[in-house]
């Protein structure tokens, strides 16, 4: 493995680095999780996507399922957040990793109903801000709009 071609082709560098701060307003306050965006596709260039999953304690979180486009990596920072590899669910805690390839299944969830952070990395960087952001309207929607919604998402479920 090498590294991959250069994309920056300056003689000096550039000042095009941006900071988050770390109290900065969650995107996404919902009641039973909060979502903030640190590093959307668009500010990447498509690169990849990092966005911080903050459970705050109701039980929640999606069976398990696959993306065909985009692999998606967790890193649990703090509480216990049940993890679904495709084999088994195991209850990951803070420091845990998993790595979920296109198509790998997989899901996750808050069943202990304490609080629980972690980061979610979804590579190259897809618009996930629109899933993340239609999943609390899904009900109002009709099966059709449903199975559109989540095609157009690129997430599919098992039966």
């Amino acid at each position: 493995m090498s590294y991959p071609p250069p994309v920056y082709h300056g003689e000096y560098g550039e000042r095009t680095a941006w900071l988050r701060p770390g109290d900065a307003e969650p995107e996404l306050p919902l009641t039973k999780t909060v979502t903030s965006y640190l590093a959307t596709g668009a500010q990447t260039g498509g690169k990849f996507g990092l966005y911080r999953w903050d459970f705050l304690g109701p039980l929640s979180g999606p069976d398990p399922h696959f993306h065909r486009s985009i692999s998606e990596s967790f890193f649990i920072l703090s509480g216990t957040v049940r993890l679904f590899d495709g084999d088994r669910w195991t209850d990951a805690h803070a420091g845990d990793f998993l790595y979920v390839p296109e198509g790998g299944i997989h899901g996750f969830r808050n069943e202990s109903g304490e609080p629980a952070s972690m980061l979610l990395l979804f590579a190259p960087g897809a618009p996930r801000e629109g899933y993340f952001e239609g999943l609390p309207k899904l009900a109002e929607l009709t099966d059709e709009q449903r199975a559109e919604f989540m095609i157009e998402h690129d997430t599919y479920w098992l039966d």
